[in-house]
């Protein structure tokens, strides 16, 4: 494939923007070479500004399980643009999706909507420590929670590529109050309860950590995780930004059958527009001003067109339920790749859960075979992930550009695109 105008774009944006990029990921850092600019989308394709075309299995990061202009959504958000974009006032397309969150999620009883995960997440810690009038935040080790300063502690998404695993510009005061617990280690867990659960605010959890690979947690690490934060007066946030929705109608919480005090949501719920929110319990919503002395704002915050493309996106999946469908389909790829894997002679593990998959390249070092938390994944596994995407790419399959970042299905994925994928795959491991 030629990428002679990415390539242009690319040189022309590092002279104005930082790394020519908007998010440290697109930069293709992780896999190397030049990262590929896409002037459209529709269905389950892109179509880069060399006219070349690609099988998406990024979705724009997970927000796009209907896939790319989902003609149902399309009329909608039309729709909606012919009313006007941006108010800046009261609406009624808030308080409809609102409305539905909160009648069908048991545990989110109030709800207030933002512009970002990141956005969703600060306003929810902010939120915790008011009401337990504590400063400690628990997060996990490989748990990424957006760009709060107190979250860019041993995070993941694209720190994962990074030579460091924080970021340069967070004093050392704010990260002193974020305690990094690793995944998978319920003794430490303990302990850090034991002895400084009296001054936790929260502990916050992607409860399927899906930023520095997807690190399946055996199914008692959550329940346990909640009731010792519970016995310790702690809070129990779940970061369903990537999950919510996704999951199951809802998330992991209701998969997991962990109820949390707080949750954060991002990307499904706006349908692929810019759009976060937290919820939980009424009394702890009811710290948000203008209710109550908890600070928070935003200008763009439940703006109409994200918030009616987000209730036409929801009322579709609830109306169409295909969790399982594409759940099966997840499994049936899984499957397939590491029986391919076997033939080639290249050890590959598929963790999926849902509509998400992850390849791991290399030997898994662990007793059951899975990578839970960044420590496990093998050495090897990058440089080969980088081949393996290169060679996609080449042959027209658009993955996550890190090793560390999931793929996601979508409705819009039919038959022809996973025999592509298959085909496209079984070329990459013969390059190996």
């Amino acid at each position: 494939m030629k990428n002679q105008n990415s390539a242009g774009y690319f040189e022309r944006s590092k002279k104005v923007v930082p790394g020519g990029v908007h998010s440290p990921v697109r930069a293709f850092r992780g896999v190397g070479g030049t990262p590929v600019f896409i002037q459209s989308a529709k269905g389950a394709e892109l179509v880069d500004v060399d006219s070349q075309r690609y099988i998406d299995f990024c979705m724009s990061w997970g927000p796009l399980m209907l896939g790319h202009q989902d003609s149902e959504i399309l009329e909608t958000v039309q729709s909606a643009l012919h009313r006007g974009w941006s108010y800046g006032t009261a609406e009624p397309y808030s308080l409809e999706l609102a409305e539905l969150i909160t009648q069908t999620i048991p545990w989110v009883q109030k709800v207030r909507f933002v512009n970002s995960g990141t956005e969703a997440v600060m306003a929810a810690l902010r939120v915790a420590r008011a009401a337990t009038g504590r400063d400690k935040i628990l997060k996990f080790d490989g748990c990424y929670h957006g760009h709060v300063d107190s979250m860019l502690v041993k995070a993941g998404s694209g720190l994962a590529d990074m030579a460091s695993p924080d970021s340069a510009g967070v004093s050392a005061q704010v990260a002193s109050d974020t305690i990094v617990v690793p995944l998978d280690d319920l003794a430490q867990l303990k302990h850090v309860f034991e002895t400084r659960g009296h001054e936790i605010a929260a502990v916050i959890v992607e409860p399927v950590p899906a930023n520095n690979g997807l690190l399946l947690q055996k199914p008692e690490f959550l329940s346990e995780m909640s009731k010792l934060a519970k016995k310790s007066g702690s809070l129990v946030i779940f970061d369903e930004v990537i999950t919510g929705f996704r999951m199951a109608w809802g998330g992991m919480a209701e998969r997991s059958g962990v109820v949390p005090d707080l949750v954060t949501y991002g990307k499904v719920i706006g349908g692929g527009f810019p759009v976060g929110a937290y919820g939980g319990r009424a009394d702890l919503m009811d710290w948000v001003a203008p209710a109550g002395p908890v600070y928070q704002a935003g200008t763009l915050s439940a703006n109409p067109i994200a918030m009616t493309a987000g209730l036409a996106t929801l009322k579709k999946i609830r109306r169409e339920n295909f969790y399982s469908a594409l759940e099966s389909r997840a499994e049936i790829l899984g499957d397939t790749f590491e029986k391919m894997g076997q033939k080639a002679g290249v050890p590959i593990k598929v963790q999926r859960i849902a509509s998400l998959f992850w390849c791991v390249f290399g030997h898994i070092k662990t007793q059951d075979g899975w990578v839970r938390h960044p420590g496990q994944t093998p050495e090897e596994h990058k440089g080969i992930y980088a081949k393996v995407f290169h060679s996609l790419l080449e042959q027209g399959i658009y993955l996550a550009p890190s090793a560390f970042e999931v793929s996601f299905l979508s409705l819009a994925h039919q038959d022809e695109h996973f025999a592509r994928l298959t085909d496209a795959f079984g070329m990459a491991l013969s390059k190996l």
